[in-house]
């Protein structure tokens, strides 16, 4: 095979296809330089990739050989070199520096995934990679697209799961928003009738009052007018009288006197009427009950319109089911309050008593918006809350919050400091609420909101101001019962 030298690739074979044993002859070294300046000289291609063949002028670049001698090759070429096996061949490109070994200047061949990088052969024989499990590229390429495409559909269904959660999320807050712009809308609504409703009140009491006002002022006015012409006619006989008063001549006297006597007698004489008090006392006020009476009747129908057209909670009366009163548990006449005694040397407040005091409404919720109140006294260790029918008793799982047919609210009060520990159970996981001092002595009061469709089940405490203490969101599937386990204490339903 003869050989042409190159600067920049060595010596390369030429076309002629010679064998000699030893070096190249002259002539053929003639002929390198004619082949030097013909690749010296061939002009620039413009086929988009800027590579041409090592040995053609024209030819468009087909594939590389990536053997020692790093050359360029067009397709009449590649099938001359092809034919070897040591030959390694790939797509053209410019970058052959990248596929060399920086370390030991050779191919890079090889892929070592416990380094993430690739390697020559040196590196695998007596390199820093000696020892580890390396794979040609071309299997590596394989494994990790195949890696990588399983890791693209993992990655895919995340997506698209994570589409689906913005999706209902984002739906969720559309769904909020048009809730929150109906109910301002409809409170907005709401405050403009109550506004044009109390200016209307106003308007009424106002004019009940002006009208009360002129009714007990005209008597008083006729009253002032009648003294004042009894004023003017006394100043009159005064002055009368003080002229004869002044007066020295007897006779002068005597007739003038014949002449206004009368007046000034029958004025002595006559009645002044009403005393003062009479004519104060017979004055009448401002009838404040009738106009307290009004304001506070139509401001009660304001409210009550207003409970019925947006706080449509109802307050259920109920009782409590005597013929599902544990036998721990002891009901009033009216069935409205429930109580049970602890033993005096029981002091474990943290499990309830072997005998099961708890108790459930005679009536159910189905449908709708209700509240209720309670009142739970001086009750240390209690549960309150809603129950599906169909509990079974004598087990732990029965008593409401323990199992996933109820939900209740605990507390559990400590007599000394008096402070009040709330927690809330559903389905045995208890989750403790913040601690307060009690809202009101000696009694607290509960309120219990439940909204059946929507699912769900809140709890308030009233004190100034009412504390909203939990919100139990779930799908109600059944009827629900208001319970109450009474662990020591009383608690009564109040209307």
């Amino acid at each position: 095979m003869c050989w042409v030298p190159r600067r920049d690739l060595g010596s390369i074979p030429a076309e002629c296809r010679a064998e000699f044993v030893d070096s190249c002859p002259a002539e053929d070294r003639k002929l390198g330089n004619i082949a030097e300046r013909f690749l010296s000289t061939r002009p620039e291609r413009n086929d988009g990739t800027g590579i041409s063949c090592t040995y053609c002028i024209h030819s468009p670049v087909l594939l590389l050989n990536l053997s020692a001698l790093w050359a360029s090759l067009c397709d009449n070429h590649l099938k001359v070199h092809s034919k070897s096996g040591k030959h390694v061949l790939t797509e053209p490109t410019t970058s052959f520096g990248e596929q060399k070994c920086s370390v030991h200047d050779e191919l890079l061949v090889y892929y070592c995934p416990e380094d993430y990088t690739c390697v020559c052969v040196s590196c695998c024989l007596a390199g820093e990679h000696r020892g580890h499990q390396v794979a040609l590229l071309s299997e590596a390429f394989e494994n990790m697209k195949v890696k990588l495409g399983n890791a693209m559909g993992t990655l895919t269904l995340k997506r698209e799961e994570t589409e689906r959660k913005v999706q209902v999320l984002q739906e969720h807050r559309r769904e909020v928003e048009g809730k929150a712009a109906a109910e301002t809308e409809r409170v907005s609504a709401l405050f403009r009738d109550i506004r044009e409703r109390v200016e209307s009140l106003e308007k009424r009491v106002l004019g009940e009052i002006s009208r009360q006002e002129q009714d007990l002022l005209l008597p008083v006015s006729n009253q002032i007018k009648q003294l004042e012409v009894m004023k003017d006619e006394l100043s009159g006989n005064i002055r009368l009288t003080e002229g004869l008063c002044s007066m020295v001549d007897p006779l002068c006297f005597l007739k003038r006197l014949k002449s206004g006597r009368s007046a000034i007698w029958n004025t002595e004489r006559k009645d002044d009427g009403q005393s003062l008090d009479e004519m104060v006392s017979g004055v009448n006020v401002l009838d404040v009950g009738l106009i307290c009476d009004m304001f506070i009747g139509e401001l009660d129908n304001i409210v009550s319109d207003i409970k019925r057209g947006y706080c449509t909670y109802e307050n259920r009366s109920m009782v409590l089911d005597s013929n599902r009163a544990g036998p721990g548990i002891n009901l009033s006449n009216n069935r409205k309050t429930a109580s049970c005694q602890v033993n005096k040397g029981h002091q474990d407040f943290s499990q309830p008593e072997p005998d099961f005091p708890q108790v459930f409404s005679e009536n159910s919720f189905s449908s709708g918006r209700h509240y209720w109140d309670l009142d739970l006294g001086n009750s240390t260790q209690l549960r309150v809350g809603v129950s599906y029918p169909g509990v079974e008793w004598g087990l732990d799982l029965s008593i409401i919050g323990n199992n996933n047919k109820s939900w209740a609210l605990c507390r559990n009060m400590i007599p000394l400091v008096s402070q009040n520990e709330y927690s809330v159970m559903h389905g045995g996981k208890e989750t403790r609420l913040l601690s307060h001092p009690p809202s009101c002595e000696p009694f607290h009061k509960i309120r219990i909101f439940l909204d059946y469709e929507v699912g769900r089940l809140s709890f308030y405490e009233l004190s100034d101001p009412v504390r909203h203490l939990h919100t139990f969101t779930a799908t109600f599937t059944k009827p629900l019962h208001a319970a109450f386990w009474v662990g020591n204490g009383t608690v009564t339903i109040t209307d």
